[in-house]
């Protein structure tokens, strides 16, 4: 079936909106029980996402949304924010009721204002079924009640970004899989100037994803099966003094890093190993020809998952993203409308291809895309919607989990003692009130 601009303006934009996520795959949209939004009279859209760390992202996402509008008439525009103000922007948003339409926020933030969201649940189940189905840590952070108030977007995964040949030249012929041997690898770098460096900043993605890589490799979680806060054990200790002995194996000032300041070390090449998404690496390789240094550092880079601790098992976060609309808009059936566009086969598998193996999939379906075959150092990344463990670990996901995440509770509790501004047992201790303070409202 082909459908023309001509035929948008003939039919109107309703019934484009209602065609438009189907007709790239050619067969009606009937023929998959697609639900049919029809965008308001004089529709504008404002989308607020974060700032990307690999262009194709952003570009790929512009050349979708450009398409959406000549198809629907809908204008839309596309704005950007740095990690770190997603976050108090969108709840700044949620309290006034006013600001963008739609937002790419993290995490589990969406349980912080749930009531402020649009309930998107047929939206969610109908390509839910047409692709697959949702890997269950995305849906975990996007449904309440039973019920989506938001679509998973991406997984952005964090894997070990290493250069091969300083490795080597540590004595290891291979990257370490377990933290003991880890711990070894990071004294022998440091000893031959290519320290490691891991973020115990307020960063959103890399300094959780570190603090709860450490806490749950040795066993420790924040709270349990009923959400009672149980940071303070032993095997958060053990992560604790684990944390302070590679610590001492850093590159200064880690304890004020954000997102971009271990890529920014690393391929100025400071650095021998970081935990990071791909985008460190696909900056070296994007200008290896404009840039001797980086060519040479993009050719030595490798990735790997996370080392293994003495819980015995793959235990990582994962940045996680989720499109939410809240339910201020005056356009809720164009912004539905866009949504199911841009997860539609064509612009989807487009956008997670052109993202590079930042962006995995929140979709079952969308696991195939050649990005993860296409290069070795993808294939880390390939599984991150898949294998991720939600923040709220081990209790139910809600404010109390959102909130203590959103108050960097866990990421400080290491930074306090690795940096001696307090001890294991205080910095334990601290950050068990902390986090009681929501757990208990």
């Amino acid at each position: 079936m082909k459908f023309t601009r001509r035929d948008v303006i003939r039919t109107g934009a309703g019934a484009a909106a209602g065609l438009v996520g189907s007709q790239f795959l050619g067969r009606p949209a009937f023929a998959q029980n697609a639900p049919t939004y029809t965008p308001e009279q004089g529709a504008k859209l404002r989308v607020l996402r974060w700032s990307p760390f690999v262009q194709g992202d952003e570009d790929s996402w512009l050349a979708n949304t450009k398409k959406f509008t000549e198809a629907t008439g809908v204008e839309v525009r596309v704005d950007k924010e740095s990690w770190e103000d997603i976050r108090p922007k969108a709840a700044v948003a949620a309290n006034v009721g006013s600001g963008p339409d739609i937002m790419w926020v993290w995490f589990d933030d969406a349980h912080q204002y749930p009531d402020k969201l649009m309930d998107v649940t047929e939206l969610a189940d109908y390509l839910g079924g047409k692709y697959g189905g949702w890997y269950d840590g995305g849906k975990g952070y996007a449904t309440r009640d039973g019920k989506f108030i938001g679509l998973p977007l991406a997984a952005i995964g964090n894997a070990i970004v290493y250069r091969d040949s300083w490795v080597k030249e540590a004595g290891f012929s291979e990257f370490p899989k377990d933290t003991a041997s880890f711990l070894e690898l990071c004294k022998a770098l440091q000893k031959i100037g290519h320290p490691a460096g891991f973020t115990h900043g307020h960063g959103v993605g890399d300094g959780n994803n570190y603090a709860h890589w450490l806490l749950w490799s040795h066993g420790g979680k924040m709270v349990d099966e009923g959400g009672t806060v149980v940071i303070n054990s032993p095997e958060t200790l053990k992560s604790i003094e684990y944390a302070m002995e590679l610590y001492k194996t850093f590159i200064p000032g880690t304890e004020s890093w954000l997102d971009v300041n271990n890529n920014r070390a690393f391929l100025a090449g400071e650095l021998g190993v970081i935990a990071n998404g791909i985008s460190a690496y696909r900056t070296a390789q994007i200008n290896k020809d404009n840039d001797p240094k980086l060519a040479e550092i993009a050719k030595d880079i490798r990735t790997t998952n996370l080392p293994i601790g003495p819980v015995g098992q793959s235990v990582e976060l994962h940045q996680t993203t989720t499109a939410v609309i809240f339910n201020y808009t005056p356009y809720p059936n164009a912004a539905k409308a866009y949504l199911q566009f841009m997860f539609e086969k064509e612009q989807m598998a487009d956008w997670i291809e052109k993202s590079l193996g930042y962006c995995c999939q929140s979709l079952k379906a969308y696991a195939d895309n050649p990005v993860w075959t296409s290069d070795l150092n993808a294939v880390a990344y390939s599984k991150a919607s898949e294998t991720l463990r939600p923040n709220g670990y081990a209790g139910p996901l809600g404010y109390a989990s959102a909130a203590t995440m959103a108050d960097y509770v866990l990421v400080d509790m290491y930074a306090e003692a690795v940096t001696g501004a307090a001890t294991p047992q205080e910095a334990m201790e601290k950050a068990e009130k902390r986090a009681n303070r929501y757990y208990r409202v």
